[in-house]
């Protein structure tokens, strides 16, 4: 059967494949020059970064802060998905998490300028921070009683804690190219290694 004689039904379902795959792909692009660049990077950037116009955006996200929402939730379901993905697939449950709390860190930088990008809608931040907990606080207290049950980590660490600790440490990033967010969680997450005897 050719294309136009396919039902249109069959049509529209492939359009709007195709249509949620290329925002997939606009949104992954525009999360990486967040992360480089902050929320307030030029469009044009995030155009070039998806190899699409700035039409495209404008399209899809009418505002910059519908776009920073866009890609904050895109994120949180990136961060979300990748949990289980991860301890499937590395080698323990403490370097898991490593590569977990690494698409933290990215998905926090991003986070930060949310609330500037939002402006008066406290609202609607506050949904989405609840959102972000629902979905997230799960997945790294998954990842933390894994790591405890391999007995790589000492017991006790709560997800909440962990992921605010984080949070605290990212903050410090914003103007000052000599501090390293990540150094510093690195450390933090060596200091949750059970010692062996």
């Amino acid at each position: 059967m050719s294309a136009a004689e396919q039902p249109a039904s069959v049509a529209v379902r492939g359009k709007r494949a195709d249509a949620l795959r290329n925002q997939q792909t606009l949104l992954s692009a525009a999360a990486e020059v967040f992360v480089a660049s902050g929320v307030d990077a030029p469009i044009r950037q995030i155009a070039a970064k998806a190899g699409v116009g700035i039409g495209t955006i404008y399209r899809h996200f009418p505002t910059r802060a519908d776009l920073v929402v866009a890609v904050y939730r895109h994120q949180v379901e990136a961060c979300a998905e990748a949990g289980p993905a991860l301890l499937a697939e590395a080698g323990s449950p403490l370097a898991a998490l490593g590569r977990w709390v690494d698409l933290f860190v990215d998905f926090l930088v991003t986070k930060h300028g949310l609330a500037n990008a939002l402006q008066s809608d406290s609202g609607g931040f506050e949904a989405l921070h609840a959102y972000f907990l629902d979905r997230l606080v799960p997945v790294c207290g998954q990842l933390l009683d894994a790591a405890e049950k391999a007995g790589e980590i000492t017991p006790g660490t709560r997800p909440y804690e962990l992921m605010r600790g984080i949070g605290n440490l990212c903050v410090g990033r914003d103007g000052d190219p000599d501090y390293d967010p990540r150094r510093l969680v690195g450390l933090l997450l060596r200091g949750l290694r059970q010692e062996q005897p």
